[in-house]
């Protein structure tokens, strides 16, 4: 499963992860009744939004939950789910996401989708996805053209763009996506007047959901020579994290515009939720479960000195005593006087890193990302995570097609918070704490 928005299910507390399970297990379902079992593979946390913000204007009315069956990523237990029509909104949605992301895919020539027998697979494929979410939006009321048109649009912004070139000129065409999903949510819960500011918090959500996963991917498209928008455009990490800044205050006052009969979850994900994935994205602190003060080269983060403030070098400012603590090396050399792996100590590849020359690389680095996968193998790997239930219930498990850490979704991670998250993390004083 792809998406920003992975809250913490420790985080939530009961109420919340009950409900958000709902959603998510919804959307699953409601996949499955439209599309067949294969379509179950393009269930996503973001695509979920769009039936939490349907229910939270609309309330939960008398058949909006039914109990579903024994499922493996429940641990074999039943559970109250969300139907209804945003639940299939939220599918339709996901099919056309799900789309872009294999065009992409097929973009960028990764793994097997370099192959031309593959890549036109995987183009009929996402073809098929485009065409099914077509349907379901259609008795919905909702041109997924919008979106289509959104998903063709992007490469031809991303071939104009250069040096110089706004970077939110390469997020508009998914600032549009989203702002015409979330906007529909007001049509189908019987609300019209809040369209207009669902819509602005659809636009600034997307405008997150490109710019962190630009960052997440920024190493591994450096390590691939893959097409990246804050390299292309030339826009620094510091103004990635400004842009992102904003676009959460603007979700804030777009969310106080809009009449909801329960805000609780919506308020939960797009403000507090929201905010732990910008955080987790440039590595500052997060809670009690994630503590990132800087880089172990001293640089203090990807995008600065400290968590978030220049000249900071740790929690606490600079590191103690305002150098290392221990001085230069024992008698102002390396340890053992010399590389053990030859060398001088900092001379390629850093000291305890492989020489260049037979036996050893240069450009070893411990902590490269390794490269994601491709397509299918991803879609193999996904299998094998879902048939072992570990993308439910593992501490921590390798995304099928990022190859990034990801956490079981009904994980407690609760460490650092002594089971207080909600009071450690809250951060504005409103009635979604």
């Amino acid at each position: 499963m792809f998406g920003i928005v992975r809250p913490c299910t420790h985080r939530l507390g009961e109420r919340f992860k009950g409900e958000w399970m709902a959603h998510l297990c919804g959307l699953c379902l409601a996949l499955r009744s439209d599309h067949g079992q294969l379509a179950r593979i393009v269930t996503n946390y973001d695509g979920l939004l769009v039936s939490v913000l349907t229910e939270a204007q609309s309330g939960t009315a008398d058949g909006a939950r039914r109990t579903a069956g024994p499922c493996p990523l429940r641990g074999m237990r039943t559970a109250p789910v969300a139907q209804g029509e945003g639940a299939r909104l939220a599918a339709a949605v996901s099919l056309v996401l799900a789309s872009a992301k294999l065009r992409d895919h097929v973009a960028d020539r990764d793994g097997v989708l370099a192959r031309k027998p593959f890549a036109a697979a995987a183009r009929t494929v996402a073809r098929g996805w485009d065409r099914a979410g077509a349907r379901t939006g259609a008795s919905l009321g909702f041109d997924t053209a919008l979106l289509v048109d959104a998903v063709d649009r992007q490469a031809g912004v991303e071939a104009l763009a250069g040096l110089g070139t706004p970077v939110l000129v390469v997020t508009e065409p998914t600032e549009t996506a989203t702002a015409a999903a979330f906007a529909h949510t007001a049509q189908l819960a019987g609300r019209p007047g809040n369209a207009t500011a669902l819509a602005e918090a659809g636009r600034y959500f997307g405008r997150l959901a490109h710019l962190l996963d630009a960052v997440e991917d920024l190493e591994a498209d450096r390590a691939t020579g893959a097409w990246n928008p804050l390299d292309a455009t030339g826009t620094s990490l510091a103004e990635a994290r400004r842009l992102c800044d904003d676009a959460l205050h603007g979700i804030r006052l777009a969310l106080a515009e809009v009449e909801f009969v329960d805000d609780g979850l919506a308020h939960r994900l797009l403000v507090h939720e929201l905010r732990s994935s910008v955080d987790r994205a440039f590595g500052t602190r997060s809670c009690g479960h994630t503590a990132s003060y800087g880089a172990p080269d001293g640089s203090g983060g990807p995008y600065g000195s400290g968590p978030g403030a220049p000249g900071q070098g740790g929690p606490y400012g600079q590191p103690p005593y305002g150098q290392n603590p221990y001085g230069q090396a024992p008698y102002g050399q390396h340890p053992y006087g010399q590389n053990p792996y030859g060398g001088a100590p900092g001379g390629p590849g850093g000291p305890g890193m492989p020489p260049t020359g037979p036996g050893g690389s240069g450009d070893f680095h411990p902590h490269r990302p390794k490269p994601p996968r491709g397509f299918w193998a991803g879609c193999a790997a996904f299998i094998g995570l879902f048939c072992t239930c570990k993308i439910c219930c593992a501490d921590e498990y390798e995304g099928p097609w990022s190859r990034k850490k990801r956490e079981g979704c009904c994980n407690d991670c609760g460490s650092g918070c002594d089971g207080n998250c909600c009071e450690c993390c809250c951060c504005c004083p409103c009635d979604g704490c």
